[in-house]
């Protein structure tokens, strides 16, 4: 098993490394200052220029769409390789946009390249590719506990050559920009001769189809997101047409475990360079900032809360790397348990790296003077996004008493 960085990755993740350090990380802030300029909901001319000027230098140099992994149309990366380089994209607010990376769009991506149809690919699967686009995912809803997949019930009902639609969504991720163009949707598509999950299909939207209605920006501990945003979306009546339909009536299950997998390793890469960023910060305040007459970083257990952050962070990297390759050995039964174990560690991880760094900022650490807050609640949201910690659990508990009874758990 070799998890380590290979020599195709190495040149690849140096190059991504230094575009963000000395590229994209110093315009996180002025990027994230413009959102109270005017409409929140629309890019201002600055924004604009930042991130479009951004992917511009990236895509010239090549550093775009890393995550095809095992794709001709990209470098052809293992999940282990790209990994790497999530990583690297965690430290930056705009680094995984800048390089074609970003959440839910890769996600999205993967559904129309493995399951669309050649005029879908060509109508949202190439602007997509070419960054001129976004997408949302669709899949949450208010009136039933998501957290069990089988209770989500948007209405989904075949009429003619059109499927309508009725229900409402939310935590709709990305859904707010402007640029969002595309949606994915799980919907409820029942039949009594399928199994239970058999029972939901996902299907293409265009996001300007008529009886689609934007109700509010769900906010996170009281941060909307904007211009990204996390929308609570009501269909009244969609008429979707049938072709949009995809790998037919009843595949949704089928789809939804192949897009959310890889989506999976990259958020909890993506937690571990928080971490990393975060210590980093940690590390710098201690050694900066004096009281008692020493630095703070020689004060209390301040030496034993440095070193655990840095063995946890050590320790979760090993384990979503192991993720990774189980993901590359082409068995995604066999790679789900390490992935639910990965999903579980990497958000607690991060979010005690991130608060003992806001501990040692003091009073700045909890303000809009550092990224930590906003880091804290991102990952706070991680420990709910793509299943809440109890099912990855229970998922891997599941697996662990199999080895030992022959019963049904």
């Amino acid at each position: 098993m070799d998890l380590g960085l290979t020599e195709r990755l190495k040149p690849i993740l140096e190059q991504v490394r230094q575009m963000i350090r000395d590229e994209i990380k110093p315009l996180d802030a002025e990027f994230l200052a413009e959102v109270e300029k005017g409409d929140r909901w629309r890019y201002t001319s600055r924004q604009s220029e930042i991130l479009e000027g951004l992917k511009a230098r990236a895509k010239e140099r090549g550093l775009w769409n890393f995550w095809l992994t095992d794709s001709e149309r990209g470098y052809g990366l293992t999940t282990v390789e790209y990994a790497y380089l999530a990583e690297e994209m965690g430290k930056s607010h705009l680094a995984a946009e800048v390089f074609n990376c970003s959440a839910p769009d890769t996600g999205n991506m993967e559904v129309f390249e493995r399951y669309g149809g050649e005029a879908m690919k060509k109508r949202w699967l190439e602007p997509l590719l070419d960054g001129r686009i976004r997408s949302a995912y669709l899949m949450t809803e208010p009136d039933v506990a998501s957290s069990d997949a089988t209770n989500i019930a948007m209405a989904c009902v075949r009429d003619g050559d059109s499927y309508v639609l009725n229900g409402e969504k939310w935590w709709s991720s990305g859904a707010g920009d402007p640029r969002c163009a595309v949606y994915i949707v799980m919907v409820h598509s029942p039949s009594a001769e399928r199994g239970k999950h058999q029972q939901h299909s996902m299907i293409v939207v265009d996001a300007a189809t008529p009886g689609i209605e934007v109700l509010r920006a769900m906010e996170v501990y009281g941060m909307d997101d904007a211009p990204h945003g996390h929308m609570h979306i009501r269909f009244s009546d969609v008429r979707v047409p049938a072709e949009n339909m995809l790998l037919g009536e009843g595949g949704g299950f089928e789809i939804a475990q192949g897009r959310l997998g890889p989506g999976r390793i990259h958020h909890c890469m993506r937690a571990i360079g928080q971490a990393e960023n975060a210590l980093e910060l940690m590390c710098r305040r201690s050694l900066q900032r004096e009281a008692f007459g020493k630095p703070i970083a020689h004060l209390g257990a301040n030496h034993d809360i440095i070193a655990n952050c840095r063995m946890e962070i050590e320790q979760a990297r090993l384990l979503c790397l192991k993720a990774a390759w189980m993901m590359d050995q082409g068995d995604p039964r066999a790679a789900a348990p390490w992935i639910s174990q990965i999903k579980v560690v990497a958000p607690i991880m991060a979010l005690k790296v991130i608060d003992e760094a806001v501990q040692m900022f003091g009073a700045q650490g909890i303000s809009q003077d550092t990224t930590l807050a906003h880091s804290w609640k991102h990952v706070r949201t991680l420990r709910l996004a793509d299943g809440p910690d109890a099912v990855h659990r229970r998922q891997v508990a599941r697996v662990e008493l199999k080895k030992y009874t022959q019963q049904k758990v």
